[in-house]
């Protein structure tokens, strides 16, 4: 959804950072009302949209360790997880560098470091895209796709809709705290009415074919691999008649 969607305030109820006013949140079960932040927050891991929020050690070394220690993780084990967190995301050049030093996207990667580090079960990235380069966003991409593989939940709080049709996740449309539509990414993000209601723009490629299915084509796209298959098969059937 857009800005001021409700899409941040949505998530904060999924590790008791918000309580809600009516009905419940369950979070494998547990009711957040009766349980506390700490506790829900060894299984739920959340990213911030500003880095700066929960950045504060001296080094990104000690940063991704803090959590670690809190959980009563054992020195070995959080050497270990550490090295495991800097390399995933490409960080091992800054182990002894202060968080504050870097860009905005490498903090952002410092913050995501510091969360996966302790494997929590639920994943929220709150705009984890933003400040990141074409690679980074491939890289996270494909990092959701191992932790999906994994069995772990990852909830992705954007209006980049690009990266939304590239990772290809159920969706979860939102405009003025309200859910508009849930469900699949070609379903969603194919609906030009849907998306103008939520005040999104299509992905440039799903606008592309759309114009494509003017000439004849039959299939859809979200992302430039679907829309290049569309275009080959365009062409074939040209070269064929």
């Amino acid at each position: 959804g857009q800005n001021g969607a409700g899409k941040t305030t949505l998530v904060k109820h999924f590790n008791g950072l918000l309580k809600p006013v009516n009905g419940r949140v369950l979070i494998d079960g547990v009711d957040t009302r009766k349980t506390s932040v700490a506790k829900l927050a060894r299984k739920v891991g959340f990213v911030f949209q500003n880095p700066d929020h929960q950045l504060f050690c001296e080094t990104v070394e000690k940063e991704i360790a803090f959590a670690l220690r809190n959980f009563g993780f054992d020195e070995k084990k959080i050497e270990k997880r550490v090295d495991w967190a800097l390399n995933i995301l490409d960080l091992t050049e800054y182990r002894n560098v202060s968080p504050f030093m870097l860009s905005g996207g490498e903090r952002k990667r410092v913050a995501l470091a510091s969360v996966l580090a302790w494997n929590p079960k639920i994943l929220i990235l709150d705009e984890p895209t933003i400040g990141q380069d074409y690679m980074q966003k491939e890289k996270l991409r494909n990092f959701i796709t191992q932790l999906n593989a994994q069995g772990k939940t990852v909830v992705i709080v954007t209006h980049d809709i690009e990266f939304v049709a590239e990772c290809k996740p159920r969706i979860i449309l939102m405009r003025e705290g309200k859910i508009v539509a849930d469900g699949e990414p070609h379903e969603i993000l194919t609906n030009r009415d849907l998306l103008e209601y939520a005040s999104l723009i299509p992905p440039e490629a799903a606008t592309i074919v759309s114009e494509l299915r003017k000439f004849g084509l039959r299939r859809k796209a979200i992302d430039v691999y679907e829309a290049g298959e569309c275009i080959i098969e365009m062409w074939r059937s040209v070269q064929v008649k």
